[in-house]
């Protein structure tokens, strides 16, 4: 499945198709003047383009499904919810598998430039890395490039774009999805450029003609000129293909969005200003609720904050599990433990290194002392794939090898250690993104049961997501660092992404080529039983390599300022933003 990392991001999905509809009639603006609402979030957007490997991350996706449209969406369920209010896509040929996307002829930028199959042809080129260099490697870096599936130039027409895949590829229905403008781009990396047409006509001839030269600078724009913490100083930067535009970005504080007077394509929203204010504390939140600073908020509780929110009379609130699971990963290829470079290319040494920290990672302590008060039915995940209850989890869980680390092992550790003849201390250099009180508390759990087994755990927690951005640092400076997976989609596939050898979010270094290959099978498996199968060999694999393990499902919560109506949280990510369309001031019902 498609996963974000969260900052501080389980079955097949039905493949039938919809009929062309056309233009959808405009919508009437249900704008209400004036209007604002403030709403809560831990960490802000720093990069206004999510599909690239650096802007892949939660709390840019949450402000970027606000600013931009798209061909579907999850709604509450979750369920896939096609969005043909901006465009409408079929599948054509099932062999070989084909599919044809078409914008509806209204849909523009929020510069007015209409958005067109140079746009789509964009997509095309950096999901399915259809341009690469003298290495054969992507020029964009996407986050999770796909050149093996639909390796074909598309055919484009005024406002549709046709993919021919390579393969019989399970979940097409999820694969494609328009990005960022292709003029903007074209414009930030050449800026003599300014006409929005010539901009799109030049870059559609040279990924036509497969133009390398021309395309390297745009492709260096594509991946490094979103980066914005605060409000970018170019307007092609953050440009908007839906409900909301930017108005204002302050780096830790907050970001300001105003409807996009441009829009027509789809529901109106009711507030005229939506705020995201960055606060990281749980507790914090829940304040600002009770002081109506902010009306709605959700973030990573502890029992004490369940306790806040249950204490409060101006709010309402719901606790669920998410499609979010916390774990621990390792890596591999940084000269630090887990490396078998440091021990002289001995793998045996470097993975009985590993098994022995992962070892005494208290997993049913942190879910006792921290999950549980929030939900008393909460259980350990054993499933790196799948999260418990979904089709083939028991299965999987029961055999994978995760058993190995149901409980602390501290005298198996030690034997490990010294059967390889690893001397003690191990320093293990641990990362936790700074200021989140849940992940300090994990840290703390965990430092301190690897001190008994002779590893040093030592705090290399920092605020920043450096390690993810492959171009900043190829390998993670990092031991062991602490995050969570967070779905946007009910996809089959897409483990690769962090799994797979070398790919843009694998950020331990971990390879294996059977974990290749399986999950390269599991792309055009349709039998359910042998999707399983699949699945449990994978992960055999995975445990075995001491990848990392896995936790708890987060403990969802999310509260609202009875001020506004109409809130509806999602597991997937973006959570409660999915239907921001619908939220509304309660005295204007």
């Amino acid at each position: 499945m498609k996963k974000k990392r969260v900052s501080a991001a389980i079955a097949v999905l039905a493949a039938g198709a919809l009929a062309l509809t056309g233009c959808t009639p405009p919508y009437e603006s249900e704008v209400i003047a004036d209007t604002e609402i403030t709403v809560a979030w831990n960490d802000l957007i720093d990069n206004f383009n999510g599909s690239s490997a650096a802007g892949n991350n939660t709390a840019n996706a949450v402000v970027l499904y606000m600013m931009n449209s798209s061909f579907l969406y999850y709604n509450s369920e979750p369920a896939l919810v096609r969005n043909t209010d901006f465009g409408t896509f079929e599948k054509t040929s099932d062999d070989p598998l084909t599919v044809k996307y078409t914008l509806n002829d209204n849909v523009t930028w929020s510069d007015g430039t209409p958005i067109d199959s140079a746009d789509l042809l964009l997509a095309w080129t950096t999901i399915f890395a259809g341009v690469t260099d003298a290495d054969d490697a992507p020029l964009f870096t996407h986050a999770n490039p796909r050149g093996d599936l639909a390796s074909a130039l598309p055919e484009i027409d005024d406002k549709s774009i046709t993919i021919v895949y390579d393969k019989a590829y399970v979940d097409w229905e999820i694969q494609f999805d328009l990005g960022v403008a292709a003029h903007g781009v074209v414009e930030l990396a050449y800026p003599e450029i300014t006409d929005p047409e010539e901009a799109k006509e030049m870059f559609v001839e040279a990924v036509q003609n497969d133009d390398v030269d021309w395309l390297t600078p745009v492709a260096k724009a594509w991946n490094d000129a979103y980066q914005a913490p605060s409000t970018p100083d170019s307007d092609l930067v953050a440009l908007s293909s839906g409900a909301y535009v930017l108005d204002e970005l302050v780096e830790n504080e907050y970001v300001a969005l105003v409807a996009n007077p441009l829009y027509t394509w789809g529901p109106s929203p009711k507030y005229e200003r939506i705020i995201v204010r960055q606060i990281e504390d749980s507790t914090a939140q829940v304040q600002a609720i009770e002081n109506g600073d902010v009306q709605i908020a959700a973030g990573q509780p502890t029992p004490d904050v369940l306790e806040l929110v249950k204490g409060l009379d101006n709010a309402d609130y719901v606790t669920a599990d998410e499609a979010t699971y916390e774990h621990v990963d390792l890596t591999f290829n940084n000269g630090g433990p887990f490396d078998p470079a440091t021990y002289g290319g001995d793998e045996d040494t470097a993975k009985a290194v590993r098994q022995a920290f992962l070892k005494v990672i208290p997993r049913q302590e942190i879910l006792d002392k921290l999950i549980l008060p929030l939900n008393e039915n909460a259980t350990l995940r054993d499933s790196v794939l799948q999260i418990p209850g979904a089709p083939g989890y028991d299965e999987i869980a029961s055999s994978n090898g995760s058993a190995d680390y149901a409980e602390v092992d501290i005298e198996g550790a030690k034997a490990l250690l010294a059967d390889a003849g690893v001397t003690t201390p191990v320093e293990v250099k641990f990362w936790y993104p700074e200021g989140n009180v849940r992940r300090a508390s994990e840290f703390e759990f965990i430092q301190q049961s690897a001190a008994l087994a002779g590893f040093t755990v030592v705090d290399d927690s920092e605020p920043t997501w450096a390690f993810t951005d492959k171009e900043a640092l190829p390998i993670n400076p990092h031991d062991a660092v602490i995050f969570a997976w967070q779905s946007t989609s009910l996809a089959l596939t897409g483990s690769d992404q962090y799994l797979g050898s070398g790919q843009p979010s694998n950020f331990g270094g971990y390879s294996n080529t059977e974990v290749d290959g399986l999950l390269s099978d599991l792309e055009t498996e349709l039998d359910p039983a042998a999707q399983t199968e699949i699945q449990v060999e994978v992960e055999k694999l995975v445990w075995d390599d001491a990848y990392g393990v896995t936790i708890f499902q987060f403990p969802g919560i999310t509260v609202w300022n009875n001020s506004v109506t109409n809130v509806d949280p999602s597991p997937l990510s973006p959570t409660y933003f999915w239907n921001f369309w619908e939220w509304a001031p309660t005295d204007s019902e």
